[in-house]
């Protein structure tokens, strides 16, 4: 292609976005005329949530025409990966990227990676990045949105110093719980040897594992390698449990135990169960559910429930929107909520899956700093599931759990300090 040129543009939780992505695949855009009368196409996680409700709304099957497996089923690598092929087979002249190495683990991100530099040399790539880290070492154009205005950089060089990570503190001490829970057994969970398959295919083998109080591990493994099964054994939500050796808060699987009580001792968060929360709740209200385990809150609080919610939202430096409506917050902001949500009570055990997904730099870094906080101040136990290694998130003290592919064993050791 004549005049080749890429983009690089970054974008924040605050960034206009989809207005954007509107304008460089319809109108032209003063810096981007390089895209005037040439066809481009989307590549982002809406358009696999669009293909994705395609299927199981109409039975219409796109990406997955030649596979018996569904879309939905299907790992975000593999995901990502149907997507871009039938992309490419529509020859477009270019392709609007957004954040596409999110949720992905180190060897799927290494692949896509490759593969959009050699896509660059032939097809205009258009990058829109929250995190500096995901740039592609590919001669481009640079700028940055933020909310609607968009900003260009003359070089690589001014680009990287004018966005800068940062490495945000709180001020303050964790607020202490109104009362403690209480568990019979120093060990929250024990896995024994536990192996799960579905239909016939081995998804966990022989897994050992062991969580004490105030532990922080760090939960890895490749795509589709098994992480959402262990954690749902943990939680409750899976029958895979049973018949196994298993242990949970002290209580052998099985032993008559109801999901409720297991979720009584368990914090947990994953950004998407922030699509739950549809209703017009204030914030300060939204934590003081986490008293309760509702979705919203419909008891009257107790003047003690409110005012731990006040202090929460005082460290989160949030005060100020004790009142706004949750919908109506940033993405870092409802992350930061709905982590103090799961932590009102001190849980023994707090869940934390996949939360910087998505986030931009500041606003993973100060998840990073209240989690770490949460670690140092509290006896919570936290297992933290990610496929970044975030930087400056390990305490001294600190252990990982990593699922291999095809089944196989999951290893356990201490985490090098980083």
């Amino acid at each position: 292609m004549d005049n080749l040129k890429n983009y690089v543009i970054r974008i924040n939780n605050n960034s206009q976005t989809k207005n954007l992505v509107n304008d460089l695949l319809g109108t032209k855009i003063a810096g981007f005329e390089t895209l005037e009368n040439k066809r481009g196409l989307l590549f982002s996680k809406s358009e696999v949530e669009r293909f994705i409700d395609e299927e199981e709304r109409h039975d219409v099957k796109v990406l997955t025409k030649d596979s018996s497996q569904s879309l939905k089923s299907m790992s975000s690598g593999e995901q990502k990966k149907a997507l871009l092929q039938y992309l490419l087979s529509s020859k477009p002249d270019f392709l609007v990227l957004i954040n596409p190495f999110d949720n992905l683990d180190t060897t799927t991100r290494k692949k896509l990676e490759k593969q959009l530099i050699s896509i660059s040399k032939s097809i205009i790539l258009v990058q829109l990045i929250s995190r500096l880290d995901d740039v592609l070492p590919i001669q481009a154009g640079f700028f940055k949105l933020d909310d609607n205005h968009l900003e260009k950089y003359s070089s690589l060089h001014t680009f990287l110093n004018a966005n800068q990570k940062t490495k945000p503190q709180f001020i303050g001490t964790i607020p202490a719980p109104l009362h403690d829970i209480e568990v019979e057994s120093d060990e929250l969970i024990n896995f024994n040897k536990v192996s799960v398959s579905f239909d016939g295919r081995k998804i966990l083998n022989a897994i050992d594992w062991t969580i004490k109080k105030g532990e922080f591990w760090h939960l890895i493994g490749p795509n589709g390698s098994g992480k959402t099964t262990l954690l749902s054994m943990i939680t409750g939500d899976s029958h895979k449990g049973y018949g196994q050796d298993l242990s949970i808060f002290g209580h052998k699987k099985g032993s008559g135990e109801s999901v409720w009580d297991l979720k009584k001792n368990i914090g947990y968060y994953t950004p998407s169960m922030t699509d739950k929360f549809k209703g017009y709740h204030t914030v300060e209200n939204m934590i003081i559910s986490g008293f309760y385990d509702s979705i919203g809150l419909y008891i009257p609080p107790s003047d003690q429930e409110k005012n731990l919610v006040i202090s929460w939202l005082t460290l989160l430096q949030l005060h100020h929107k004790r009142n706004t409506l949750f919908l109506d917050l940033t993405m870092g902001e409802k992350r930061l909520v709905m982590t103090a949500r799961a932590m009102i009570k001190h849980p023994p055990l707090l869940i934390l899956d996949e939360p910087t997904a998505g986030l931009d730099d500041k606003s993973a870094s100060l998840f990073i700093a209240l989690v770490n906080k949460i670690a140092q101040e509290s006896d919570t136990a936290i297992i933290f599931v990610s496929h970044r290694k975030e930087t400056g998130l390990y305490p001294q003290f600190n252990y990982v759990l990593e699922i291999k592919p095809s089944g196989s064993t999951g290893s356990t050791e201490k985490e090098k300090n980083s």
